[in-house]
């Protein structure tokens, strides 16, 4: 789709060369820069189970695929040169140096667009361009609330398991520098984008700020539950000893689940008839629907609500996931260095 596309990957960890992959897997040439001494830090990030003497890590392939690697120290004159010369002719660059580097590299916006007025660069920061604040994801997490509502009474504060901030504003470079390309094609000149991942993480509070905005609403942790809906997260032991869990978005959802679980008459209870009245009194609530599941299997409920099309499903594991074909048509896979390496697709639209 974008083979006449040149992309220099000169960024690291998991935000920057995400997007470089993202290319990469639409057809673009995309070539990953690192430093001869100081590689890609992922490189060394394995799994106790993992090679310590490989090149390459679990957590490396999973944001780059399809890349050319070459190595550059910017501080050596020749070093230097030789990435102007890629940049003369590139359509995208992707970094995420730490304030003052471009200045200190001799790369600002201003001296690349002299060489490749057209080259569209995609940055990604921390804290905003003017902030040299080290950033990783645990710590905006941490600091934009959303450890703060993840978790339960009983657990404290919890990280998700996956670096979703850094995910979001990955996600957010790509809007912009496909952005970016779309003014190109109108106006014929490059553009610099840049996307903090304090920025993507605040925005991506999405209805958590606006409870808090307009409801003075505060979340507290309450594990998968969800703030607004009820029954929504909770979870649910089946007579196969599964979990399960269902998303009831309305009355219509409700009746019909109250239906296949043979309570016809719990949505006339005042207690339950609203959404609202629901959520109040979703504890009692999750009770009476679990004395009903204790009797059931997980495919007889299950089948049951989708023929009805009440939103469940079971709560499954990663090989679980993975046993899914159409879970195993999203994974790619090739060599790096000699060693054959999975990841999970970045381009899912059809």
């Amino acid at each position: 789709m974008l083979k006449e596309l040149k992309v220099i990957d000169a960024s690291s960890v998991l935000a920057g060369p995400s997007v470089g992959t993202y290319f990469a897997e639409l057809g673009a040439k995309v070539t990953k820069i690192e430093h001869p001494k100081h590689a890609d830090v992922t490189r060394t990030w394995k799994l106790p189970s993992e090679d310590s003497a490989s090149p390459i890590s679990a957590y490396f392939s999973s944001v780059n695929y399809n890349k050319d690697y070459i190595k550059l120290d910017l501080n050596l004159d020749s070093d230097h040169s030789a990435f102007l010369d890629l940049i003369s002719d590139a359509d995208i660059l992707i970094t995420n140096f730490k304030k003052g580097d471009d200045l200190k590299l001799n790369i600002l916006d201003k001296t690349l667009h002299e060489i490749n007025p057209s080259l569209i660069i995609g940055k990604i920061n921390g804290y905003g361009e003017n902030n040299g604040r080290v950033a990783y994801d645990l710590i905006l997490q941490a600091e934009s609330g959303f450890m703060s509502m993840n978790g339960t009474p009983e657990s404290g504060p919890v990280k998700m398991p996956i670096a979703m901030i850094d995910i979001l504003a990955a996600h957010h470079l790509k809007e912009a520098i496909l952005l970016g390309l779309l003014n190109r094609v109108k106006t014929g000149k490059g553009t610099s984008v840049s996307v903090s991942l304090y920025d993507a993480a605040l925005s991506s509070l999405s209805n958590q700020s606006s409870n808090y905005l307009m409801g003075n609403h505060i979340p507290q942790r309450i594990g998968s539950l969800h703030p607004n809906i009820a029954p929504y997260g909770e979870l649910f032991t089946t007579k196969s000893g599964d979990l399960i869990t269902f998303a009831i978005g309305s009355n219509t959802h409700f009746n019909k689940l109250c239906s296949a679980l043979q309570l016809k008459n719990i949505p006339l209870d005042d207690r339950f008839k609203t959404n609202q009245k629901r959520v109040n009194n979703r504890t009692i609530l999750q009770k009476i629907l679990q004395e009903q599941i204790n009797d059931r299997t997980t495919s007889d409920i299950l089948d049951k609500l989708s023929v009805l099309n009440v939103p469940a499903g079971k709560v499954n594991d990663l090989e679980e996931v993975f046993k899914a074909p159409e879970a195993q048509e999203l994974i790619r896979k090739e060599l790096i260095d000699g060693v054959e390496t999975s990841r999970i697709t970045s381009v899912v639209f059809k």
